[in-house]
């Protein structure tokens, strides 16, 4: 059990991790995004090294094939998903003219509702002028980087600092996480490294797992839909993946998008049935392979507490809570889960109360 000077000294510590994510939010995002990206890789160092490589030779060897991985990622993928979305910006005018001439009036028949109550043409208006300017915002960026030299400077340094805070956090991780634990006291030591390892199962099963099954249903939706011959194969694949860090949302957002969108470009309802299949052969994957193979049932992070975590977290700290949002709410969950078993054991719980002899 933790001294009274421990716990003072404890809830200071943390009042003061806040106070600093807090006031240092702006400039903390690539050394998050490294120490994220050590800690998803540091198994593929251990294991190097088990099979009798050096740390640093390892942590080489890990970081080349990270450099490799996304340089393919933006060689590959951002050319396409350009064009995709200019596409998606001219297929809005369609999708306008698919709900007004079937939509509507499938409503209007089957549910009674007025179609005159929706003002389409106001959201229309709206919908293209803001698409308008998210196809020039590449450009809008652009210039102004260009007009000013401090925030292209802010830009580079932050997309120089992640390569650089990713390779010494990864060489130096096991020496980090072995000096934490010797500092930490010693009469709670014990509790904190069982709960220290807890917190690791949660989020690895979670930040490692989930997100090969997110990259992976992402490729499968991808292929699918352009096998299909849907032009917007790749952008409702990604959508589709990203969706799928909540179980279910993945699918619900990536087939409702692509029924839609082969709905536009084919106008032929049969089309509806092949993509109706691809999300079919996806839902199995996830459930009868990827997420058994790689996620397991150690997560324990539940779909509305994943929700309700990125949200709060992006809320209260930006782009830095997200980021730190899926690692605090597996911290709190394992915290949780001991708070409950030590309420089921307390006398608060289960408080025998005394006889009263009066009774008979």
């Amino acid at each position: 059990m933790l001294t009274g000077s421990q716990r003072w000294f404890l809830l200071v510590v943390t009042l003061i991790l806040c106070g600093g994510v807090y006031l240092l939010a702006p400039i903390l995002t690539p050394f998050l995004a490294g120490a994220l990206l050590a800690y998803l890789t540091d198994p593929m160092a251990d294991r190097l090294e088990a099979w009798g490589c050096s740390r640093t030779t390892a942590v080489v060897i890990v970081f080349a094939f990270l450099t490799v991985v996304m340089t393919m990622i933006f060689l590959l993928f951002l050319p396409n998903l350009g064009r995709q979305i200019q596409v998606l910006v001219q297929q809005i005018p369609q999708v306008f003219h698919l709900v007004e001439a079937r939509f509507l009036p499938w409503l209007q028949v089957n549910m009674g509702i007025d179609p005159n109550a929706f003002d389409l043409n106001m959201l229309k208006q709206l919908i293209l002028k803001d698409w308008q300017k998210t196809g020039d915002i590449m450009a809008q960026i652009a210039a102004g980087i260009t007009r000013s030299g401090l925030a292209l400077a802010g830009w580079a340094a932050n997309m120089v600092l992640i390569p650089v805070v990713t390779f010494y956090l990864l060489r130096d991780w096991d020496v980090m996480m072995d000096k934490i634990q010797r500092l930490l006291p010693r009469n709670v030591e014990p509790r904190v490294s069982l709960w220290a390892r807890e917190c690791d199962e949660v989020l690895g099963a979670f930040m490692k797992g989930q997100l090969l099954v997110m990259f992976a249903l992402g490729v499968v939706y991808a292929i699918g839909l352009w096998i299909v011959g849907l032009d917007l194969a790749l952008l409702i694949g990604m959508l589709a993946g990203l969706a799928s860090i909540v179980p279910y949302m993945g699918f619900i957002i990536g087939i409702a998008a692509a029924l839609i969108a082969a709905l536009i470009q084919f106008n032929d309802p049969t089309v509806l049935l092949w993509v109706a299949l691809v999300f079919g052969i996806g839902q199995m994957l996830e459930g009868m392979l990827l997420t058994p193979l790689l996620v397991g049932d150690k997560i324990g992070l539940h779909p509305v507490a994943v929700i309700f975590a990125i949200m709060a977290g992006g809320q209260l700290f930006g782009f830095v809570g997200v980021l730190l949002a899926l690692p605090v709410a597996a911290v709190i969950m394992v915290l949780l889960r001991h708070l409950h078993e030590g309420y089921k054991g307390s006398s608060l719980y289960a408080h025998d109360e005394p006889e009263d002899s009066s009774i008979s």
